[in-house]
């Protein structure tokens, strides 16, 4: 049924006003970075434009540095939990073994553990073989901490799959791994697409793990690099606000790159719920 001119006006005042509310605060940051060292006020335009505050904040906050960790971090993160996800929602939705209602079900549970509730654990079983303070100890612990929902994104994917193409592709001989080789990964560009999206934005924005598990500073990715810059320096706003934009802007460059894909495949997922 095709709305009402009246509710679609709604619904567009709606959005607009949502967008307004989100973008206000992000307005106000920027405007603050951009604002003079002696400038002092709220939501203001500054009376001195300058883009020194960017240069200070990323060499005072050695934010080359902490990117680097960032990316290291989220080079091992990203595909390693994509590949692990994809193969076992594959395995869970499509191949069917003994349990794999149960095996879900963990992964449900999972999405559901606070990692605030298993961090000293988890800290003191890495530090027993060696895995705190290193890249691949935060790696993996992010791993295991984005695993349940990728799983359960995957398997709600490979679940909507028509059994048609996949018997299809048994009958003309193919096997298990030709046929998601084949068949299946191809028609997944969106959901795949939009678990990248997820997984960069989240394995970026890690902090308590990062915190926990990486002593050395020079090691610490951006964001928990960012919480010690805010208390060196908290009471210089400007300052503050660019090294605020240096870390989300990485962030933002990802989403805007894979917008079209990210959309089409939450609607995808959302049309199939």
């Amino acid at each position: 049924m095709k709305s009402s001119p009246a509710v679609l006006l709604a619904r567009h005042i709606v959005l607009i006003l949502f967008a307004v509310a989100f973008l206000i605060p992000f307005v106000g940051i920027v405007l603050a970075a951009l604002r003079g060292d002696s400038e002092t006020g709220g939501f203001q335009l500054p009376h001195t434009w300058t883009l020194q505050n960017f240069a200070i904040a990323w060499e005072q906050g050695r934010f080359s540095e902490l990117m680097l960790s960032s990316l290291i971090v989220g080079a091992i993160v990203v595909p390693s939990t994509l590949v692990l996800a994809t193969l076992a929602g594959y395995g869970l939705a499509v191949l069917r073994p003994m349990g794999h209602s149960a095996i879900m079900t963990t992964f449900v549970i999972g999405l559901t553990l606070p990692t605030e509730l298993v961090i000293i654990s988890l800290y003191y079983n890495l530090d027993s073989v060696g895995f705190t303070n290193n890249y691949l100890g935060v790696a993996l612990a992010e791993v295991a901490l984005f695993l349940p929902f990728s799983v359960y994104w995957m398997h709600t994917h490979f679940s909507g799959v028509p059994r048609a193409l996949i018997e299809s592709g048994r009958i003309d001989g193919a096997s298990d791994w030709r046929i998601l080789r084949e068949l299946l990964l191809p028609i997944s560009k969106p959901a795949l697409t939009t678990l990248v999206v997820l997984l960069s934005i989240w394995a970026w924005n890690q902090f308590l793990l990062v915190l926990v598990l990486m002593q050395s500073p020079t090691r610490r990715t951006a964001v928990a690099g960012l919480g010690y810059f805010v208390g060196e320096y908290g009471t210089d706003i400007p300052l503050l606000a660019a090294a605020s934009l240096i870390v989300i802007a990485p962030v933002v460059v990802v989403y805007l790159l894979f917008q079209r894909s990210f959309v089409a495949g939450i609607t995808q997922g959302a049309i199939k719920g």
